[in-house]
């Protein structure tokens, strides 16, 4: 067997996940632009898109390539096969209608924290978030719960990989007051965003821990006029622990 095969093969894949991930950003492309994009050859390209397309993964509209709906039966199969996820669905849905804002539930993945449920309440703004995007955990209040319930380690091993990326100029980038920033969330027991992530947005959220293991988070945003009210550091917080709470119960007894 040739010693460079597995580089070869290890290299195509990586190229295909990466083709997929322009397809998304740039709302579809073509051949070329792709190539240019990723630095790849046409050729190289285009193999990768036949073999997507050929298997069903990606479709072909007007002489450009989108993302087809076939990853839309494996997100929901990942979603799902969480047995608490309709649950977590339903509380998601309470949680907007109660506070008419938008509400979300987190969870994490490698290092990074992804949207499981959204759902906007009748004063909710428009913050371009969706069921599946990624997040940094840093930045989030979502993130930030969940963050607060793990060991330092793992922690440190999350920064490494991902670094303290800073999306708005109240985003913390430094790691002592990260850490800082953990411990005030686990004496409080919620976690706050004030502008971290979307200049103007506030955030609350609170980690769901059940058997030990941290869950994911339920968290609540909206404008800061909104929020900066005393509801957000008194009536808010004490709703989202009974909601966090409810389901660490559902899933501890199920």
């Amino acid at each position: 067997m040739n010693e460079r095969t597995p580089s070869r093969e290890i290299r195509t894949i990586t190229n295909m996940f990466q083709i997929v991930d322009v397809l998304m950003k740039q709302d579809g492309a073509q051949v070329t632009e792709i190539a240019t994009e990723l630095d790849l050859a046409k050729s190289t390209v285009h193999q990768q898109l036949s073999t997507l397309y050929n298997n069903g993964y990606v479709i072909k509209e007007n002489g450009e390539y989108h993302v087809g709906l076939k990853f839309l039966t494996i997100g929901e199969y990942a979603r799902q096969r969480r047995e608490w996820s309709g649950l977590a669905k339903q509380m998601v849905e309470q949680l907007a209608e109660t506070t008419n804002e938008r509400a979300q539930f987190f969870i994490e993945e490698h290092g990074r924290a992804i949207y499981l449920y959204t759902a906007a309440g009748e004063r909710a703004v428009q913050a371009n978030r969706q069921s599946g995007e990624l997040r940094y955990l840093h930045s989030s209040a979502g993130g930030k719960a969940i963050l607060s319930r793990m060991d330092r380690e793992r922690i440190e091993k999350i920064i490494d990989r991902w670094g303290l990326p800073q999306e708005t100029d109240q985003t913390i980038t430094d790691t002592d007051e990260l850490f800082d920033e953990l411990e005030a969330t686990r004496e409080r027991g919620y976690s706050i965003n004030k502008q971290e992530s979307i200049s103007g947005l506030w955030a609350i959220a609170v980690p769901v821990v059940a058997n030990g293991e941290v869950v994911g988070a339920f968290s609540v945003s909206g404008p800061r006029h909104r929020m900066e009210k005393d509801w957000f550091q008194e009536e808010l917080p004490n709703t989202l622990l009974g909601t966090a709470n409810e389901l660490e119960i559902k899933i501890e007894y199920s």
